[in-house]
């Protein structure tokens, strides 16, 4: 392999901070709507039922337009199709706080879920093309501690500006951090490292793991499109011609990803939901206890982020893809179930309460794992991947918030909802056996951008 590239060229770490920040305020402006909640409610006069129909609308949109939004990454490249997300989220933000009643709240917030669709997965887009295999998993996990650091500040954040200037002020301030960033980005990055002027021949070799000398190398690594004579690796133009709907249908990868990722979303929009009401109605905890103890999820879930990304890269090169992935994978969400499972035996709340901010990121450790699996298997299609995988995720993130509120009203007890969580999440940790990352979607061993050709 090349050499490690001098920290001054290291252009690909700026990316990686592009993809934090975008993460940040994705959950700044998803999450502060929950806390804007009771506000919203009384000013517009809405019930709690009614409530929870606008905070499925943003849900069930977000799911309906992440494939689309992932192929258009793929065809067209993230630059300009995450500009246009951004901006369209941002703009939606701001309208939130225009909305006169039932009616108009959810409409504009069942657009912004649409327009949110796709930000995740054009990053995986963008992954693919500026991180080397061996740099993704903690790639990842640098980029969803933004999104768990989001969901920590959000509440706070927003219970301060409807204190100061109203709810209304409050999400024309969120929107505006989008239209920074959008302005930002589209400014400074490119869709591939060749053409950005900040790259040097250095990181450009260490990004596609070959030397960085102008000759070809006699053992050149291979790639989906060979030239004869020298060496030529995938770019959003060559990728852009056709996505092979029936191999990645075909694909059992496929299918186990989105299994997984429907498992992860499952227990995932519970901390978004419910948990407050269950911290402070069912175990009794203060208003301020409570929104300690629901910030402590995302807390540890970050730092489970960054290990995950670290661990699941450092086993990918000790012991290959299937060990780095899947079975980090599988021990991450059995070890989730047994929390959640835990947790419905001891008595203690706060050891309740801990032991539900663990399997948050019991889960979170395999989340870098989670996003890279897509990238090992469908480098050059990982917007369409990651697109099926992030809309079976929030299916399951639909599903569960109201299998919980259906059980509890039911038979008035949160028992049972832990037990069906536990389970989907043992679900999840099977299905990461059935994925194959070594296994390209068309049936190829050969490797994508940057893709050692050891690697499984």
């Amino acid at each position: 392999m090349p050499p490690m590239p001098a920290a001054a060229t290291r252009v690909r770490v700026r990316v990686l901070g592009f993809a934090f920040l975008l993460a940040v305020v994705t959950y700044l402006d998803r999450i502060c709507i929950s806390a804007a909640a009771p506000f919203i409610m009384a000013d517009l006069h809405l019930t709690f039922l009614q409530m929870s129909v606008v905070f499925s609308a943003f849900t069930l949109a977000y799911s309906l337009f992440e494939i689309p939004s992932g192929w258009l990454g793929d065809i067209k490249g993230p630059r300009s199709v995450l500009t246009r997300i951004v901006l369209w989220w941002s703009a939606f933000t701001m309208l939130t706080g225009a909305a006169r009643g039932y009616q108009s709240l959810l409409a504009i917030r069942f657009l912004f879920g649409a327009g949110e669709a796709g930000a995740f997965p054009n990053i995986a887009r963008s992954f693919s093309q500026w991180f080397p295999i061996r740099e993704r998993g903690r790639a990842n996990g640098v980029m969803f501690l933004g999104s768990r650091m989001g969901g920590m500040l959000s509440a706070p954040i927003a219970l301060q500006l409807v204190a100061g200037w109203g709810w209304r002020a409050s999400f024309v301030f969120f929107g505006l951090l989008g239209l920074v960033w959008a302005a930002a980005w589209h400014a400074w990055y490119r869709d591939r490292p060749e053409d950005h002027p900040g790259v040097g021949a250095e990181e450009l070799a260490w990004i596609r793991g070959r030397r960085p000398d102008p000759t070809p190398d006699p053992t050149p690594y291979p790639t989906p499109y060979p030239t004869p004579g020298r060496m030529r690796y995938p770019t959003p133009e060559t990728a852009r011609a056709t996505t092979p709907w029936a191999a990645l249908l075909r694909s059992r990868n496929l299918y186990a990803i989105c299994a997984m990722y429907f498992a992860f979303g499952y227990g995932l929009y519970f901390y978004f939901t419910w948990l407050p009401t269950y911290l402070i109605k069912e175990l009794g905890f203060s208003q301020f206890s409570g929104g300690l103890f629901a910030a402590l999820p995302f807390l540890l879930a970050g730092i489970a982020d960054i290990v995950g990304g670290w661990l699941t890269d450092f086993l990918t090169r000790q012991r290959g893809l299937k060990a780095g992935r899947c079975h980090l994978g599988f021990g991450a969400f059995l070890t989730c179930a047994a929390f959640l499972f835990a947790s419905t035996i001891v008595q203690s709340p706060i050891l309740k309460a801990i032991l539900i901010a663990m399997a948050l990121a019991s889960a979170d450790l395999a989340l870098g794992a989670c996003w890279a699996v897509p990238i090992d298997i469908a480098p050059d299609h990982a917007g369409v991947i990651t697109g099926f995988m992030n809309t079976l995720g929030n299916i399951g993130g639909l599903i569960g918030p109201l299998v919980v509120g259906y059980a509890v009203d039911r038979w008035h007890s949160w028992t049972f909802p832990f037990y069906i969580t536990a389970l989907v999440y043992t679900g999840g940790a099977v299905a990461w056996l059935a994925i194959d990352p070594t296994q390209r979607v068309l049936g190829s061993d050969r490797p994508g951008v940057g893709e050692p050709y050891r690697a499984k």
